[in-house]
């Protein structure tokens, strides 16, 4: 029973000197916020590459071009517009690092259409034109026109009839 466990003890130790150091996992990636823009908005890049970032590193993709990314407080950061012509899709960012690690994301381009005006939703008073308007100052000028006729003929009224 001693020898076993004096041989198990010895093989825990070789195992234990020569087992590398644990990781959890490569530290190597690419990040774009936000990761879907309207064509013509700018993005914000940052990266890992792993215990390389006091170097530079390359973004190349089809949506804004090459980008150099540079060291920023542990990580590699930078920005890059999408032209306003750029068609709607899915395009891959792709990371290259100096000590050849590489990452990729997606970044998504949308297309969407902006309106030229304001809805349709009716004339109002404010509408271009000056039928509505002028017929609603009118209006209203002429009400109060005679609500003050009507109050001044009652009031003259109430004076005569208590004499």
């Amino acid at each position: 029973m001693v020898k076993l466990l004096g041989a198990f003890a010895l093989f825990a130790a070789f195992v234990l000197i020569g087992a590398a150091p644990a990781r959890a996992g490569e530290n190597v990636f690419i990040e774009v916020t936000p990761n879907s823009v309207q064509a013509g908005s700018r993005v914000h890049l940052r990266a890992s590459c792993e215990n390389n970032n006091n170097r530079q590193a390359q973004v190349d993709s089809d949506a804004f071009g090459r980008v150099t990314l540079r060291p920023d407080n542990g990580f590699l950061t930078g920005s890059a517009t999408v032209p306003g012509n750029k068609e709607p899709g899915d395009f891959p960012v792709n990371l290259r690092c100096q000590n050849g690690n590489t990452a990729s994301t997606t970044l998504t381009v949308l297309n969407m259409a902006q309106p030229s005006k304001g809805p349709a939703t009716g004339g109002g008073g404010t509408a271009a034109g000056r039928g509505t308007g002028m017929l609603l100052l009118v209006g209203g000028l002429a009400a109060a026109g005679a609500a003050v006729a009507i109050g001044m003929a009652g009031s003259r009224r109430r004076t005569g009839a208590g004499s």
